[in-house]
């Protein structure tokens, strides 16, 4: 069993305050959810087998060809069991999901709380496959009814997106925090290679940088983690780091450090110094990839 000490306890304590407050500068307005109904047929599905979904509010005047693309956080479940619980939540299944939505800080459509992006087209991504959309296993176990689908929700919500007007956007950014942010790395590239030569794309990653390092009790705790994320998702087949790092390390996709050596396109970092899983899982130490 994994134990928080007190400091660490104290800084999460502390975000959740800096969080509160943050709401309080601007209280957020509610967008109705979408669910993208045909990408069931290509088996495009969250872990329950439920449709993906998202948040749209398009944008207007000047950025009505602009579009800023969210990714939700969430952590990743590694195993049956931590995938079966998330099963029946809003991260794994788009039936639990609330259909209002509350758009705030980056997503506000007021130019006093978000004077960049207040009238650009923006998206919130639901996350519901646990692998930070990269996985694709085709067999489904009907003993448990878990779909490990990440990389065709991935695909099937930007083709839906770029219907909706994306394709010919100007500027282009993706975003998302912590295992979305880890999303917004991984997808960077691809999501650069469907839009216009012409459209000017970034990808912004907020708490989304993880780093191949020992725990706080000095164990490998997020090797062997992300080793069965990898795993249970068959993500090997989809992200194409894979065939770089080889077998030898297959979790070294999920280590910044490592995969932003291979990305092509601009990637705008922002960390918290409290973001859960680094206090919780890590020190900085860092010997992967070097």
């Amino acid at each position: 069993m994994m134990v928080v000490d007190t400091k660490t306890k104290r800084c999460l304590y502390l975000q959740l305050v800096c969080l509160l407050l943050s709401t309080l500068k601007g209280e957020g307005f509610y967008m109705g959810i979408t669910y993208v109904q045909n990408a069931v047929a290509k088996g495009a599905v969250c872990l329950d087998g439920s449709p993906p979904a998202y948040h749209l509010d398009k944008g207007f005047g000047t950025g009505i060809n602009n579009w800023l693309v969210q990714i939700e956080g969430g952590g990743w479940c590694n195993n049956v069991t931590t995938c079966l619980v998330r099963k029946n939540t809003r991260l794994g299944s788009s039936k639990q999901m609330v259909k209002q939505l509350a758009f705030s800080g980056i997503l506000h459509k007021e130019e006093t709380f978000n004077p960049d992006f207040y009238n650009w087209n923006r998206v919130k991504v639901r996350y519901c496959d646990g692998s930070s959309f990269t996985g694709d296993v085709e067999a489904v176990n009907p003993a448990t009814n878990l779909h490990f689908r990440g990389a065709r929700i991935w695909t099937a919500v930007i083709e839906d997106l770029l219907e909706k007007g994306m394709k010919t956007a100007k500027n282009a950014l993706l975003s998302g925090c912590s295992a979305g942010g880890l999303t917004s790395i991984l997808h960077c590239d691809g999501f650069r290679a469907l839009l216009p030569t012409t459209t000017k794309v970034k990808c912004l990653s907020d708490a989304g940088y993880f780093i191949n390092a020992k725990d706080v009790s000095g164990v490998e705790h997020i090797r062997a983690y992300y080793n069965d994320v990898i795993t249970t998702h068959a993500q090997s087949k989809y992200v194409f780091l894979s065939t770089i790092f080889g077998t030898k390390y297959p979790d070294a996709t999920f280590y910044t450090q490592c995969s932003l050596r291979f990305m092509a396109g601009l990637i705008l970092n922002h960390e918290l110094s409290l973001e859960f899983y680094i206090h919780t899982f890590m020190q900085l130490i860092i010997y992967c990839c070097n």
